[in-house]
C-alpha cells in the first residue's frame, strides 16, 4: 500500500489572468479550486494512474473540510486529524498571455506538540511493513526540521520503504535517516550542497554523494528536460518532452506519484523512468493541479528516451 503524509494542506485556488500585472487592477478570466498540498497531490495522480493510496495529513475548518469531501468525491482514500484553526488557501496565477506561474502560499495554522505527537502515533498505527510512504512538502508552523528525519528512522526500522520530496532543512534533516528514495530538483540541490547546479554533468556527481550516504534511489528532477535516476549501480538519463503546458503546478507531485506506482509495482529504474517523466510531462497539459490523462500518460511514455549516463 502507499500512503502520502500532507502536513501541510492547502486548498489550491488558480486563477487565470492574461496579461498579469503588477500594480494594476487585473480582470480574472477563470477560477478553479483543488484539493491541494504536495502529498495530496501524489495520491491524485496515483489515483489517475489507476492505482490506489490513502492520503494522511492534518486538516482544518472550511477549507480542511472541502478537501476531505473533495478527496471523498474522487475516491481517494483517507485518513486525516482535524485540528484547531483554518487550512490554508495557495493561490496560485496563471498568466497564459506571459507563459508565467505565480503562487502566493499561506503558512497554514501552527501545529503544538500534543496534536504531531498524536499523528505520529496514528500514522504508526497505520502503517504495515512493506508499505511505502510519501513525505513531501512543507510543514506548518510548530512542526520542527526534524520531523521528516523521526518519521524515515521509524519507517527503516519497521520495513517501510520511504520517498522524501523535500526543499531545505526538512531535505536536509531528513536525507540523515536515509529514505530508500529522494527526489530533488535542481535548485532544492543548489540548496542542499550549497553550490550552483546548473546542467546534468553537475546534477550527477551531488546525486552520487546522496547515494553514498546510504540512499538507494535519487530522482532529480529536471522540469522540461526529463530527469536523472541514480542508484548504486548506475545513472539514466530520462529525456523531457514537449507538450502544451497550461500550468506546472505539480508536477514535481506527478513524478513522485509514478515512482511510488512503479516502485509498488516493482518495475524497472528504466520502466520507472519512462512512467515517471511522462506523468510528469501530463500533468503540465492540465489546469490547476488536476493529474494528466491515463491515456494520455500511456501514449507520451513511448517518446521518452533513456539513456545510460556514461
Amino acid at each position: 500500500m502507499i500512503l502520502t503524509l500532507t502536513l501541510n494542506p492547502a486548498v489550491d485556488k488558480t486563477i487565470t489572468i492574461s496579461g498579469f500585472t503588477i500594480n494594476e487592477v487585473n480582470r480574472v478570466e477563470d477560477v478553479r479550486l483543488d484539493p491541494g498540498g504536495k502529498g495530496i497531490n501524489v495520491s491524485k495522480t496515483i489515483k489517475a494512474l489507476g492505482h490506489e493510496s490513502t492520503a494522511l495529513g492534518l486538516l482544518a475548518g472550511e477549507a480542511g473540510r472541502y478537501i476531505e469531501s473533495a478527496l471523498s468525491q474522487l475516491n481517494i482514500a483517507h485518513q486525516f486529524m482535524m485540528i484547531q484553526g483554518e487550512t490554508r488557501t495557495n493561490t496560485k496565477i496563471v498568466d497564459p498571455l506571459r507563459n508565467t506561474n505565480t503562487d502566493i502560499n499561506e503558512k497554514g495554522p501552527a501545529i503544538d506538540q500534543k496534536t504531531l505527537d498524536q499523528k505520529k502515533k496514528l500514522i504508526y498505527s497505520i502503517l504495515k511493513p512493506g508499505d511505502i510512504l510519501v513525505l513531501s512538502g512543507s510543514v506548518p508552523q510548530g512542526v520542527p526540521e526534524s520531523i521528516y528525519q523521526e518519521l524515515i528512522d521509524w519507517a527503516n526500522n519497521n520495513d517501510v520503504k520511504v520517498i522524501l520530496d523535500a526543499d531545505g532543512p526538512l531535505l536536509r534533516e531528513g536525507i540523515k535517516a536515509k529514505p530508500y528514495m529522494v527526489k530533488p530538483n535542481l535548485r532544492e540541490l543548489e540548496r542542499l550542497f550549497q553550490v550552483p547546479v546548473n546542467s546534468v554533468a553537475t546534477a550527477i556527481p551531488l546525486g552520487r554523494r546522496l547515494i553514498q550516504q546510504g540512499i538507494s534511489h535519487v530522482i532529480i528532477s529536471l522540469g522540461g528536460d526529463g530527469a536523472l535516476l541514480i542508484d548504486t549501480e548506475k545513472v539514466l538519463y530520462a529525456t523531457g518532452l514537449v507538450v502544451d503546458v497550461i500550468s506546472t503546478v505539480g508536477a514535481g507531485d506527478a513524478m513522485v506519484a509514478a515512482l511510488a506506482v512503479a516502485l509498488d509495482q516493482g518495475k524497472t529504474l528504466e520502466e520507472a523512468a519512462r512512467l515517471a517523466v511522462a506523468t510528469s510531462a501530463a500533468s503540465v497539459m492540465t489546469g490547476g493541479t488536476q493529474p494528466g490523462n491515463l491515456e494520455t500518460i500511456k501514449d507520451l511514455q513511448a517518446y521518452v528516451q533513456v539513456k545510460e549516463w556514461i
